[in-house]
């Protein structure tokens, strides 16, 4: 009998590498997908040692590129048994500099993209009468962070479309796992995309990003969510600031709203329309050039490096 195929999107670098990495030691044929070509190629020869693994290059958001992409997946492997959406795009800024291209890049990769996959491979599974569906969404889709709207937009949605999926599914032997994790170790203030002041928007993001009371052992988290996604559970929620702020929020909407916006005032000021190009972290690090800002984010930089981030 062959292995279970998974299917991991945005598994060429980050949370979604270890979550591949972990499908992989735990028996399954995994094809990944990301928009890059040289991280899909990096990634699996990086996963290559622990398994089968496939590589495509797709953009999720994209609705041809995705069926190209399955239909490869099951002309070489087989149909998708585990499909998890990990595939992320953070922008960070204040409302004031973000666009409507803003927006619909994150809706694009983090909503669009995790309901066109499911979609697409629900039938099978359906008709199998087994499946596991993960889709990764955030903290930031059940309590909305300042200077992270497009995020927080595009997260709320896909909390809601997972959890409205896995009702949808109850009793058909496919399952729906929602993922709600904090902050995690995984380098990805190196790749996330800043405007605004982006030095200073940097100063404060990359250090909770990195710092090990702030943010969670990616490792660890991955191991929980492909527990969490084969168990069919139908939520998996990471860290006690996930759990604390979805308690506070749920027992108090407007004072935690409130309270967020006091944090927002204390961040970095924009100015109506544009205030500056959208530049990657590493970009924002290297007008920031602080000894500081690169101290506190040691542990998130060598994450960068051990997870194909550079």
């Amino acid at each position: 009998m062959n292995a279970p195929v998974a299917l991991v999107a945005g598994g060429s670098r980050g949370l979604g590498l270890l979550v591949a990495r972990e499908l992989l030691q735990r028996g399954h044929r995994v094809a990944i997908c990301a928009r890059t070509a040289e991280d899909v190629d990096e990634a699996a020869q990086i996963l290559s040692a622990h398994g089968t693994v496939r590589g495509y290059t797709c953009d999720i958001a994209q609705r041809g590129e995705v069926e190209a992409m399955l239909a490869s997946v099951q002309a070489e492997l087989g149909e998708v048994d585990v499909l998890v959406t990990v595939a992320g795009i953070i922008q960070v800024g204040p409302a004031a500099a973000m666009t409507l291209d803003h927006f619909d890049q994150a809706i694009g990769t983090m909503l669009r993209g995790p309901v066109q996959l499911t979609w697409m491979v629900l039938p099978g599974m359906r008709a199998r009468g087994f499946g596991r569906i993960g889709t990764v969404t955030s903290i930031g889709g059940v309590v909305a962070p300042p200077h992270l709207l497009p995020y927080a937009t595009a997260k709320f949605g896909a909390v809601g479309f997972s959890s409205g999926l896995a009702t949808e599914l109850a009793g058909t032997g496919v399952t729906s796992t929602t993922i709600v994790p904090g902050l995690i170790r995984t380098g990805s203030h190196e790749r996330a995309l800043f405007t605004g002041d982006a030095g200073a928007e940097y100063a404060w993001f990359a250090p909770g990003a990195s710092l090990p009371l702030l943010s969670m052992s990616a490792e660890r988290v991955a191991r929980a969510i492909v527990q969490g996604v084969l168990a069919g559970k139908p939520r998996v929620s990471l860290h006690p600031m996930t759990h604390v702020g979805t308690r506070v929020h749920g027992l108090a909407p407007a004072t935690t709203v409130r309270a967020l916006g006091v944090v927002g005032r204390l961040l970095p000021k924009g100015h109506p329309g544009p205030s500056g190009p959208t530049v990657s972290g590493r970009q924002a690090a290297a007008q920031l050039s602080s000894r500081v800002v690169t101290g506190l984010t040691t542990l998130g930089s060598r994450a960068a490096r051990r997870l194909n981030q550079r």
